[in-house]
């Protein structure tokens, strides 16, 4: 992990990042948007092509669901902090390779380490597995809670699954309501345990 004081310091180390090969066709790096303080963080995969385009999380049609299901439970996107795995978007929009993940890996932890959410939701099964250090089957533990190192992780299906499937945004729309009480439980997060190795060999 990179250390740096504020989330723009850590944005200044990351820099015009070529630390892997998404540095080649990418458009704009995608770093986070939101509350520096936010309690609840949401962590993507990666960045899609509006995304690309912009240097923004969650500007495209997953996006505006996003925002849809915050508005259903009384927050806003600028109460919240949004980010992804890796901040580049991968060609054709494959999924993030392990030396991609690994690459990244310290600015989603030093931005976790800054922010310090009480919650943090990730959207989809690959963050989901990342972030909980094992193959995760979405469809089995969607919006539950699970201790993480000083917050609880809740996976919920991505956003664009929901786009495509009705039910599922039907489920998600549940597991944000799951979100909302946790947040509004306050329960304090766990301790966290002694920093792990940046290479995490997930895969």
């Amino acid at each position: 992990m990179y250390e740096a004081d504020t989330l723009e310091e850590l944005r200044e180390i990351l820099g015009d990042c070529t630390r892997c090969q998404l540095c080649a066709s990418r458009t704009k790096l995608v770093y986070g948007y939101g509350d520096p303080h936010a309690r609840l963080m949401f962590v993507g995969e990666a960045p899609g092509r509006a995304e690309d385009a912009q240097g923004l999380p969650f500007v495209g049609p997953a996006g505006k669901l996003l925002d849809d299901l915050l508005t259903g439970i009384g927050m806003r996107r600028s109460e919240v902090y949004i980010t992804n795995v890796v901040k580049c978007r991968p060609p054709g929009n494959r999924d993030p390779l392990p030396e991609e993940i690994d690459t990244c890996n310290p600015f989603l932890q030093g931005q976790l380490s800054l922010i310090k959410p009480a919650v943090v939701c990730q959207l989809g099964r690959i963050a989901a597995g990342v972030m909980m250090k094992r193959s995760i089957q979405i469809s089995k533990i969607h919006g539950q809670r699970f201790i993480g190192p000083g917050y609880f992780n809740v996976p919920v299906f991505h956003p664009a699954a929901a786009l495509r499937t009705p039910s599922t945004k039907d489920l998600l729309r549940a597991d944000f309501d799951n979100l909302k009480k946790y947040l509004e439980e306050d329960e304090t997060p766990p301790e966290p345990p002694a920093p792990e190795p940046e290479q995490m060999g997930l895969f």
